[in-house]
C-alpha cells in the first residue's frame, strides 16, 4: 500500500484498533515495476509497535521522509496488544513493506521468519555502509536456524544495576555497596533508621515489581553468578538457571528482604509505574533495574521529594571479587527485528531500496531526529554535541514515539545532556565487559516455541511462591520436576541437539 492510499491513516497516525480491517488494507498492493533506483524517493509501508500513549504527529516524521528521501506510512499496534495482533497479520499475510518483530521467542513469528515468508538478509548487508558495521555476534544472535530474517534492533547489550538513594546513603554514613552484603546492609538501614528524618518508619530500602527478569530478582541473580537463562557445559549438556545454585541464593537473598521487611511487601503485584512512583515519592532508596531510569526517577521527584540525590552501581558482586563481576544481556543484545515480507517486498530491487532506507535511519542525523527531535523545537545542544529537551510536552507528542522504532540505540555522537543519563550510558558501556550472554537464545526446540511461555509460568509461580514463604526448598524441586514432566525434558534435549548441530 501506498502513501496516496494510507494518507488518512498517515495523517490522523492512527493506532491500529481492528487487525483485520487495517492490516490487511497494508497488504498485498506493493506496485512494484521490479526496477528501482537506489537515489529514487521510496514509498515504504511500516508495520510497526507504538510503545507510548498516542502515535506521533507529522512534524519529525515529515523530517525523516526528508532525510530518507521516502513516503513513510506507519500502521501502528499498542505494544500491549503486540503478540495478538501480529500473530493476527503473520495468519493472514496482512503485513507492509517493514515489519517489526520484537517477539523472537514467540512460536508464530519463529514459524513465519523460517518459512520463508521473508527475505533473508544477512548476503546484503556488506553493501551498506551502516548495515556492513552489525557485529557479527549480533547477526549470529538474531538469527533463526542460522539465517538472518531482518535487520536487527540494536539494543545496549547489558543495561541493568542498581540505583540508590545518595542523600539518605551520606545521612546515615553509608558507601555505596559493592557486596550482596552491603546491600543487604543499605537495605536495612534505609528501612530501619529512618532515612528521611521525618520521625516515621515509613520507607524500605528495595521497591520492586511483579517482574522476575527486568526488576531486581535478574540483576541480582546475576551477582549470584547464575547464568543468563541457559548454562551450557563443555560437553554441550543444557542446564536452566532455575536448576542452578545461584538461582537458589538468589531467591533466598530476596525471601530475606521479604521476611525482614526490607522490600515493599507487595512487590509481587507492583506494576512498574507504581514502583517508580513510590521511589520518587520517598518510599524506598533502592531501585533495580536499567540503569537510565535514573533520570527518570529524578525527574519524577521534582515537587515531591527536592532534596533527593541519586548514585548508580553496576559492580556489585556476592564475593567482593572483581573477577566475578557479572551482569545478564537482554535478548543478548537483541531487540528484535526490522523483517520484509516476501508478499510486500516483490523483488530483490524493492528489497535493496528498503534496506538503503533502513541503513539510512541508522545515520547521526536520523537518531537525533528519532531521539531528541528538531534542535531549536524540542532541543538545544551545545558545542559537545549535549541534546537538551526543552519543551518536554512537545517532545513526548512529536518524538518520543519514535525511540523504539531506532535501528540502534546508542554509539552516536549526539548524547544526553543530563549528567544522570551520562553516566548511566557510561556504566551501560563498561557493563558490556560483563555481560553474560544466553547461550540458547539462536538455538531451536519446538516444544520450547510451543510451550515455553506456559512452562516458565510454573516455575515464575514457584520462585514468587519460595521467596514468599508458601513453599520451602522441596516444593520449588517439586515444581522443577513438574516443569521437566510437562516438557521441560523436551526442551533440554532439543536445546541440546540444537547445539551440538551449531557445533558441527
Amino acid at each position: 500500500m501506498r502513501k496516496s492510499q494510507m494518507i488518512a491513516i498517515k495523517k490522523v497516525a492512527a493506532v491500529v484498533v481492528s487487525s483485520a480491517i487495517i492490516l490487511t488494507a497494508c497488504g498485498g498492493e506493493n506496485a512494484s515495476s521490479g526496477v528501482y533506483d537506489a537515489n529514487s524517493k521510496a514509498e515504504i509501508s511500516w508495520l510497526n509497535i507504538l510503545h507510548t500513549a498516542s502515535p506521533p504527529t507529522d512534524t519529525v516524521l515529515n523530517k525523516l521522509e526528508e532525510k530518507t528521501n521516502s513516503d513513510i506510512t506507519f500502521s501502528w499496534i499498542p505494544d500491549a496488544s503486540k503478540e495478538e495482533r501480529i500473530n493476527t497479520a503473520l495468519a493472514s499475510d496482512s503485513l507492509a513493506d517493514i515489519v517489526t518483530l520484537t517477539l523472537l521467542d514467540n512460536s508464530s513469528v519463529r514459524n513465519a521468519l523460517k518459512s520463508g515468508m521473508f527475505w533473508e538478509v544477512e548476503p546484503y548487508l556488506k553493501d551498506y555502509p551502516n548495515l556492513a558495521k552489525i557485529p557479527p555476534e549480533t547477526i549470529k544472535s538474531a538469527s533463526i536456524g542460522g539465517k538472518l530474517y531482518g535487520v536487527p534492533f540494536q539494543k545496549d547489550l547489558a543495561r541493568n544495576g542498581v540505583t540508590l538513594r545518595k542523600d539518605w546513603l551520606d545521612k546515615l554514613g553509608l558507601e555505596v555497596p559493592k557486596t550482596t552484603d552491603e546491600l543487604m546492609e543499605v537495605a536495612k538501614a534505609f528501612t530501619e533508621k529512618d532515612p528521611d528524618g521525618n520521625g516515621v518508619d515509613d520507607t524500605t530500602g528495595f521497591v520492586d515489581r511483579n517482574d522476575l527478569v527486568y526488576g531486581a530478582f535478574k540483576t541480582l541473580s546475576s551477582y549470584f553468578g547464575t547464568p543468563n537463562n541457559w548454562q551450557v557445559s563443555e560437553d554441550g549438556k543444557m542446564t536452566p538457571e532455575f536448576m542452578t545454585e545461584g538461582y537458589m541464593k538468589t531467591m533466598n537473598y530476596m525471601k530475606d528482604l521479604y521476611d525482614k521487611g526490607y522490600i515493599n511487601k507487595d512487590f509481587a503485584v507492583t506494576a512498574k509505574t507504581d514502583q517508580q512512583q513510590k521511589f520518587a515519592q520517598g518510599k524506598a532508596g533502592i531501585y533495580v533495574g536499567a540503569l537510565f531510569d535514573s533520570k527518570n526517577l529524578l525527574n519524577m521527584s521534582k515537587g515531591v521529594q527536592d532534596k533527593m540525590e541519586l548514585v548508580m552501581a553496576n559492580d556489585i558482586t556476592s564475593t567482593g571479587n572483581e573477577s566475578d563481576r557479572a551482569i545478564w544481556a537482554a535478548n543478548n543484545g537483541i531487540g528484535g527485528l526490522l523483517s520484509f515480507p516476501r508478499s510486500e517486498v516483490k523483488d530483490e530491487a524493492e528489497l535493496k531500496r528498503i534496506l538503503k532506507f533502513v541503513n539510512d535511519l541508522l545515520d547521526e542525523d536520523s537518531y537525533a531526529l528519532m531521539t531528541y527531535g528538531i534542535k531549536g523545537t524540542h532541543y538545544t545542544v551545545d558545542d559537545k554535541d549535549a541534546a537538551t529537551i526543552t519543551n518536554t510536552d512537545l517532545w513526548q507528542q512529536e518524538v518520543q514515539p519514535f525511540a523504539a522504532s531506532r535501528p540502534k540505540e546508542s554509539g552516536f555522537k549526539i548524547h544526553d545532556a543530563d549528567p544522570l543519563k551520562q553516566m548511566a550510558d557510561k556504566m551501560i558501556a563498561d557493563n558490556a565487559n560483563y555481560a553474560v550472554l544466553n547461550p540458547a537464545y539462536a538455538l531451536e526446540s519446538e516444544t520450547y516455541n510451543t510451550q515455553g511461555s506456559e512452562l516458565q509460568k510454573m516455575i515464575t509461580d514457584a520462585t514468587y511462591k519460595y521467596i514468599l514463604g508458601e513453599i520451602d526448598a522441596n516444593g520449588f524441586n517439586q515444581a522443577i520436576e513438574s516443569w521437566k514432566s510437562a516438557g521441560g525434558s523436551s526442551i533440554i534435549s532439543e536445546y541440546e541437539a540444537s547445539y551440538k548441530a551449531t557445533q558441527s
